[in-house]
């Protein structure tokens, strides 16, 4: 199979799996709703543990998080051989893939989740030091401030910039480059997905995160109010 063919065929795969919509699902088959009626209107696991309470969001978190790994653990094994320079820019093109048909699947109208969650599982096959790293940020910045978006944002900037380091001393030489560019596109993509939470951060209005107390106590009580959407 020629390059572009294998290229186009990982794209789509990686795009469909990165697409499917756990936490709307999620929400359909526990309490009968549509998760973007309800909280801050995401479907990420952000939103699902608000609404649904700790145990359905962290049942979208793993999930989500799979999507992003199994796509770039499976796919490129159909096209190329593991560790050869083919092999890791199929994955680096599976893992962006997957995290765009995240935040953008097509018949949700392109409205998706922030790509937090399914980044980190992409992350956990390319570069397990660079997850470890951004985990890391995000854990120290949510046990401090209790905000999921701007935890998000610094778990973001802590792998873009832990990654030019690991990637050292030439980040960008032809054999790193598909894993560089990966390491600064898909932080700005996160990034770019929290600038109405970056605004209200900086006005002081971003609320901190709670789980939902119970099922239908948090389905009843939610609000369409935008500003605890993170993952």
């Amino acid at each position: 199979m020629t390059t572009p063919i294998a290229e186009l065929i990982t794209i789509l795969l990686a795009y469909l799996c990165g697409s499917l919509p756990f936490g709307l699902l999620i929400a359909r088959a526990v309490a009968g709703i549509d998760i973007r009626e309800k909280g801050s209107g995401n479907i990420g696991a952000t939103n699902v543990g608000r609404v649904l309470g700790a145990k359905w969001g962290i049942a979208a978190l793993l999930l989500d998080a799979l999507k992003g790994l199994l796509p770039v653990l499976l796919i490129p094994r159909c096209f190329a051989e593991a560790g050869t320079g083919w092999f890791v820019l199929l994955q680096v093109v599976a893992g962006v893939s997957t995290v765009i048909g995240h935040m953008f699947p097509a018949w949700l109208k392109f409205r998706g989740g922030k790509g937090v969650a399914t980044s980190l599982g992409v992350v956990l096959v390319l570069t397990p030091v660079g997850s470890l790293a951004a985990f890391g940020g995000f854990a120290l910045c949510m046990l401090a401030s209790r905000i999921v978006a701007l935890s998000s944002i610094v778990a973001a900037l802590v792998f873009a910039i832990g990654q030019m380091f690991i990637l050292q001393p030439n980040p960008f030489a032809v054999e790193k480059l598909p894993l560089s560019v990966f390491s600064l596109a898909v932080p700005a993509l996160i990034v770019v997905q929290h600038r109405s939470n970056i605004g209200r951060l900086i006005r002081g209005e971003e609320k901190k995160f709670q789980f939902g107390k119970s099922k239908a106590n948090s389905v009843e009580d939610s609000t369409t109010d935008d500003s605890i959407r993170g993952v």
